[in-house]
């Protein structure tokens, strides 16, 4: 059964993906990159911004092809049925379907995305610069982090995968809270201005990401996760 925001809510899905997660990405188990994601995942080349693109996605507002450059400041929607996995400089995206992001920034760039509507799951090469990720009801202040959120009217789903956050209320920077996290340890809800004040930032479930992913989209940037899919916990229904 597909969920709300594109992901097959399926208990085999697990075990296969354990079975394949090693050989798929060290080209061990020819054939199975095809059935899980299409193609090989390998770092993209220079000059190439899809690795993958699903329906009717739109940039700026116009049909986008596997040649469409992605540099920072580009407004991108996914209409039902659809997927973009990208690059922009030395990150990487997956936009669910039902999603529209608005990037700021330029040269291989993003400096602000914003998530109006549905899902996006990140990973961010380190920076200097702290940089944001804006949903309808928070602002995540970011360096080097995986990171998952869904964007609804009256609230903003966060996980922080790996790395650290500033969360805050987008409305009222003064409800905030820190995360460093090793391994999806401390999902969030951020709720809309209707919430009690004390209760704008409250704790959430794991869900609608999971690890492969986070491995294809790190592999697009040349980089590995900070984690291993086969400590004791895998398969648990924090990763899966």
């Amino acid at each position: 059964m597909r969920n709300a925001f594109g992901r097959f809510d399926d208990p085999r899905r697990a075990f296969l993906l354990k079975a394949l997660a090693a050989g798929l990405f060290a080209g061990a188990v020819p054939g199975a990159s095809g059935q899980i994601f299409g193609r090989k995942p390998a770092r993209l080349p220079a000059g190439q911004s899809i690795y993958e693109l699903r329906g009717r996605v739109q940039v700026n507002g116009k049909p986008a092809s596997m040649g469409t450059r992605l540099t920072g400041g580009e407004v991108i929607e996914v209409p039902a049925g659809g997927k973009l996995v990208f690059v922009v400089g030395a990150d990487a995206f997956i936009l669910r379907e039902g999603s529209r992001v608005e990037t700021k920034g330029g040269g291989g760039i993003i400096d602000v995305l914003r998530l109006t509507t549905g899902a996006l799951l990140a990973v961010f090469g380190k920076s200097q610069q702290v940089r944001q990720v804006q949903g309808a009801t928070a602002t995540i202040g970011i360096r080097g982090t995986g990171l998952y959120v869904e964007s609804e009217p009256d609230r903003t789903y966060i996980c922080t995968c790996y790395g650290a956050v500033d969360i805050a209320a987008s409305n009222d920077p003064a409800v905030k809270e820190s995360i460093l996290s090793q391994h999806h340890d401390a999902p969030r809800y951020v709720l809309g201005p209707a919430a009690q004040r004390s209760k704008r930032i409250v704790a959430a479930p794991f869900k609608d990401h999971d690890d492969l992913e986070l491995m294809l989209i790190e592999t697009l940037v040349g980089r590995t996760p900070p984690f291993s899919l086969f400590d004791e916990s895998y398969g648990s229904s924090r990763r899966y």
